[in-house]
């Protein structure tokens, strides 16, 4: 009976040790076309906000990490065909994809904002948008409140931000939403930026914007998470977030706890 209890005891602590994985190669997704958090540069390097937080939790971790790029409509796709092991890529948390994936606490929380030409008018209704061309990327979280808002909206999807703020620029929509910090990077700090302005109000309720943007993981990689989360809260308190930041920012990107 002593030799079952011992065999009982050694098959549970090999089991334990088994899932509880020292994650020291990671291979993490990201999009490279979303300024600040990533954009890709003319030697086809990544770099912004969400590359060096990835790369500031891999130092923490101590863990080989390989950025891999991958456009955003098949990001998680890729995430659970195994092409990488987590997501580093502004992505919100919301309860549709955690049908899908899980993910870490957030490490950012940015409300989303409608950009137009200065001068148009704007009034968050159906009836107002009824008939107005509206950019955004495809499946993300503005997508989902604007089709669940502006169903009589003519709806313009793009693969990147980029490609919606040029038919801005070109009078081919009327207004693009995305996340408000990528706009102020990715259109008005540019090139006739001036040009163009945030209407209506900071969007960010979690029926559609979720929770902030969060690391997503495969549901059964618990381990990674957990460390990741661990890693979060060691570059926040040691005040390598804070640094990151304020290379991209001026205000506080993480939000309220």
């Amino acid at each position: 009976m002593k030799k079952i209890s011992l065999l009982i005891a050694l098959f549970a602590f090999a089991f334990n040790t088994a899932q509880a994985k020292e994650w020291k190669q990671i291979r993490i997704g990201v999009e490279g076309a979303y300024p600040p958090f990533s954009k890709t540069e003319e030697d086809g390097s990544v770099t912004g906000f969400d590359i060096d937080i990835a790369n500031a939790l891999c130092a923490e971790l101590e863990a080989k990490c390989t950025l891999v790029k991958q456009d955003w409509d098949g990001i998680i796709p890729a995430l659970l065909g195994r092409k990488f092991d987590a997501i580093i890529a502004t992505m919100d948390i919301t309860e549709e994809r955690k049908k899908k994936v899980a993910f870490t606490k957030k490490y950012q929380h940015i409300p989303a904002r409608f950009v137009a030409k200065k001068g148009t008018a704007y009034e968050g209704t159906e009836a107002f948008m009824d008939g107005k061309k509206i950019g955004v990327q495809r499946a993300t979280t503005m997508d989902l409140y604007i089709s669940d808002n502006f169903p009589s909206a003519k709806i313009k999807r793009y693969g990147s931000a980029d490609e919606a703020y040029l038919d801005l620029k070109a009078g081919r929509v009327d207004y693009v939403m995305a996340d408000s910090a990528a706009i102020s990077d990715g259109l008005l700090a540019k090139e006739d930026g001036d040009k163009f302005e945030f209407v209506g109000p900071k969007l960010n309720d979690p029926k559609w914007f979720g929770y902030g943007a969060g690391i997503a993981i495969r549901k059964q990689d618990t381990d990674l998470a957990e460390q990741l989360n661990k890693a979060i809260d060691a570059i926040r308190a040691d005040g390598t977030y804070k640094k990151i930041q304020d290379q991209y920012f001026t205000f506080d990107v993480y939000g309220q706890e």
